[in-house]
C-alpha cells in the first residue's frame, strides 16, 4: 500500500479554478493507478477521474470531462487534479485513491485512500 495526502482545496467562485495535489509515499507508487473521487453532503462517494501508472490512459466522469484534468509526476510521487470552470455542484470533499489495478481504481475500490480535501464552489 501507499500513503496519500491531499491538499489544495478551498473556497472558489463559480467559474474559477483550483488544483488539487495528492502526495504519495511508498516505493511502489509509480506502479499504481490513481484516481480522484468526491463526496458531497448526503451523497455517496463518486468517481471523478483516473490515470494509469504510466499516464497513458485517463478516465473522466462525464460531468467533469473537458473541465478537469488528471496528471501525475512519478518522480515527485504526486498526482494532480486541475479543475477549471468550477460549478456549485462540484462542491464536495475530494479524495485521492490508488491501487495496483486500473480497473479497481475506476470502480472506486482502491486499496489506499487519502483523508480528503474540501472544495467549495460558491459566490
Amino acid at each position: 500500500q501507499v500513503q496519500l495526502i491531499e491538499s489544495g482545496g478551498g473556497l472558489v467562485q463559480p467559474g474559477g479554478s483550483l488544483r488539487l495535489s495528492c502526495a504519495a509515499s511508498g516505493r511502489t507508487f509509480s506502479s499504481y493507478a490513481v484516481g480522484w473521487f468526491r463526496q458531497a453532503p448526503g451523497k455517496e462517494r463518486e468517481f471523478v477521474a483516473a490515470l494509469t501508472w504510466s499516464g497513458g490512459r485517463t478516465y473522466y466522469r462525464h460531468t467533469v470531462k473537458g473541465r478537469f484534468t488528471i496528471s501525475r509526476d512519478n518522480a515527485q510521487s504526486t498526482v494532480y487534479l486541475q479543475m477549471n470552470s468550477l460549478k456549485p455542484e462540484d462542491t464536495a470533499v475530494y479524495y485521492c485513491g490508488a491501487d495496483p489495478e486500473e480497473g479497481t481504481v475506476v470502480a472506486g475500490h482502491c486499496s489506499s485512500w487519502g483523508q480528503g480535501t474540501q472544495v467549495t464552489v460558491s459566490s
